[in-house]
């Protein structure tokens, strides 16, 4: 194995006798000879032409000739571009020259003669050698873009050391204006390298890589700033080491995968949720051959698998907000799952000694798959439960802690802290309970990327707040502060984002529906009761649930392309958003203010109640307009299965009258 280059710590090294094609260029460059070489060697004589001559093998030879003269040419072009691999370049050259000639002499000796078994193994091995030259030579110069890559990553290396060395704000600037032009110049190789990469995982971690740059490049700015401001701060050099630390991981992801390495394991974020394989492969055990069943095995490897779904079951129907409705129904449809368990066992137990398969077990099987579908759907109602209540109000807590770290009060900063600590933890544990319900592998793998990124800049948002209640009129940390809160408010609307593409929008509309349902009531009820505080907050939660239908409804629609259905249903969410909702917000703000006033009489309970029970009613509708499409197909699937029983009785009238 021998060194490529050297560029200051920067050593590349490749393999000669290495042949793996890490790029779709070099396999796209490969195709066209590999075509025609295949083609050579697979030409069948003799032919029907003078004295058994291959016209068509003679014009294949040319073919690779002219193909093998056009590598030599590029590569004696790299070579000269490009002194510090010029050595290895031509060296490479000169080999796909030397096999070229002898590629060239045994491929005219077999069009001459197509019928000798020995020229066409001479011409088979002198292919194999092109073939193998000519690999080399394009992984080679594969590698002069990888040399690039590299020499541009050690730049911004040196440049994250100038930052984390600056002393003065002078010095930090020039230092971070230098960073963000050569870190740019850096991403963009790395694009161009991702979408040439054929391996997916490297692919993956190449997006991941260069959105970790680019998006901590700010935070970078306002936390060294703090930090070069405020030094005597010990939570400014962890808030800034922090950044500093994300974004040298990113740069070494980028020189790993650079060099063909993957910087994460595969299974980190992979894989389908685990109760949800978990049911499935509970429904693939059930069916066996009454003849393999073994009472002591199979019982007790169906009811271990089972009790294992109905443990975790019980922990989501124990969750804080899973509903009591809900919880009940879990237990209802544990205990019914078990129950058809047992009968579908005594079935196979009494058939085992029959040669054919008794119409009761046919029947237990049905019944077993129906009772873990039902209690599948249950499950995922407790699921969007979770969701519909916990990402409501995702801004509020991160806002209370900067309101409270403005007044400089430390103890009411703890206080939001430890509120926005649990918010972020819920939002964190339901979507791993998304996950956990889940098919969709690639929808799992990014909610569980997006949630390992709120967990790890939750205490940082904190730490920044903490800097802020420390120094408030200081600007440097009102910008970092700033900053910080735009990078959680954007990595809260990626996890919300990740986890309704998992999650169905036929479960969300319901649930979300009955929610509306029960914050309606709850209203109405605190109107007449006089409490001012709990019917802003239950309307603030109408007000947050309806937005949130209206968003995942109209991120629905995008999938589809513009029609009648579409208009209907975007129709239906701006009379909610647009009609429906300012009409409740006037009412709950009047009512609030007569309640405050201590004037009940100013408000019109009756008229409350109508532009309450208009939100859910516009909820509702929304829902009905969804589902009206797969209502249409089935009436459209049904008409055309009439048109075809009715074709085929004609054709059997016609039939009858012959």
């Amino acid at each position: 194995m021998g060194t490529l280059t050297d560029f200051g710590q920067i050593a590349l090294k490749w393999d000669p006798k290495n042949l793996e094609i890490r790029t779709m260029s070099v396999e796209k460059t490969l195709e066209p000879l590999v075509l025609q070489v295949t083609t050579l060697v697979n030409t069948k004589g003799p032919s029907k032409k003078k004295k058994g001559k291959s016209k068509r093998a003679s014009a294949l030879v040319a073919a690779v000739e002219k193909a093998t003269e056009n590598f030599i040419q590029k590569g004696e072009q790299i070579a000269y571009e490009n002194p510090d691999i010029t050595q290895e370049m031509l060296t490479a050259v000169d080999e796909v020259k030397k096999t070229g000639d002898a590629m060239s002499i045994a491929a005219r000796e077999f069009s001459e003669d197509p019928c000798s078994s020995m020229k066409r193994g001479n011409m088979v091995r002198a292919a194999r050698n092109l073939l193998s030259a000519v690999t080399r030579l394009l992984i080679l110069a594969d590698m002069v873009d990888v040399h690039l890559l590299l020499k541009s990553l050690h730049i911004v290396e040196d440049d994250l050391n100038k930052l984390k060395n600056a002393s003065s704000q002078d010095e930090l600037m020039d230092n971070m204006r230098q960073f963000g032009r050569n870190a740019g110049e850096l991403i963009k190789q790395a694009a161009k390298r991702q979408q040439e990469l054929k391996d997916p995982q490297l692919r993956d971690d190449l997006a991941a890589a260069r959105a970790m740059l680019k998006k901590h490049s700010t935070m970078l700015l306002t936390a060294s700033k703090v930090y070069v401001r405020h030094p005597e701060l010990d939570l400014a050099k962890v808030n800034r080491d922090f950044i500093l630390k994300q974004v040298c991981d990113a740069v070494n992801t980028i020189s790993d995968v650079a060099q063909g390495k993957s910087s994460q394991p595969t299974d980190i974020y992979s894989g389908a949720g685990e109760l949800a394989a978990a049911l499935d492969d509970f429904d693939e055990g059930i069916v066996m051959d009454p003849m393999t069943y073994s009472e002591q095995r199979s019982r007790q490897l169906l009811e271990e698998r089972l009790e294992s779904i109905i443990s975790a079951a019980a922990l989501m129907a124990d969750a804080d907000c899973t509903r009591d409705e809900r919880r009940e129904r879990i237990v209802a449809e544990c205990n019914a799952v078990r129950q058809a368990l047992q009968d579908l066992l005594s079935e196979y137990m009494s058939n085992m000694s029959q040669k054919d398969n008794s119409p009761g077990l046919a029947r237990a099987i049905d019944q077993m798959c129906r009772k873990t579908r039902d209690l599948r759907r249950q499950l995922r109602k407790a699921v969007v439960d979770h969701v519909s209540d916990s990402f409501l109000e995702t801004t509020t807590p991160l806002i209370d802690l900067i309101e409270a770290a403005k007044t400089g009060n430390e103890k009411k900063v703890r206080e939001k802290a430890e509120i926005f600590t649990k918010h972020a933890e819920k939002l964190v544990e339901v979507a791993n309970l998304v996950c956990s319900m889940s098919s969709n592998e690639d929808g799992v793998k990014m909610v569980r990327y997006a949630a390992a990124q709120i967990e790890s800049l939750c205490p940082q948002v904190i730490n920044a707040a903490s800097i802020l209640t420390v120094r408030p009129n200081s600007k440097v940390a009102q910008e970092n502060m700033t900053t910080y809160r735009q990078a959680w408010e954007v990595q809260v609307r990626i996890l919300t984002e990740a986890v309704d593409d998992i999650t169905t929008i036929d479960d969300f509309l319901a649930v979300s529906e009955n929610h509306i349902l029960e914050d309606v009531n709850k209203c109405v009820m605190a109107l007449q009761v006089g409490d001012a505080r709990d019917l802003r907050s239950t309307a603030g939660a109408i007000q947050g649930r309806s937005s949130r239908v209206c968003n995942v409804v109209e991120a629905e629609m995008d999938n589809y392309e513009p029609c009648i259905y579409t208009k209907r249903v975007l129709e239906a969410v701006k009379v909610l958003r647009e009609q429906v909702m300012m009409k409740f917000d006037q009412r709950v703000e009047t009512a609030v203010g007569a309640l405050l006033n201590n004037s009940n009489k100013d408000v019109d309970e009756n008229d409350f109640i109508d532009a309450s029970r208009l939100v859910y009613d516009g909820v509702r509708e929304i829902r009905r307009a969804v589902l009206m499409n797969r209502q249409v197909l089935i009436l459209v699937i049904k008409q055309l299965m009439n048109i075809r029983i009715l074709a085929v009785y004609v054709q059997l009238g016609k039939q009858c009258e012959k």
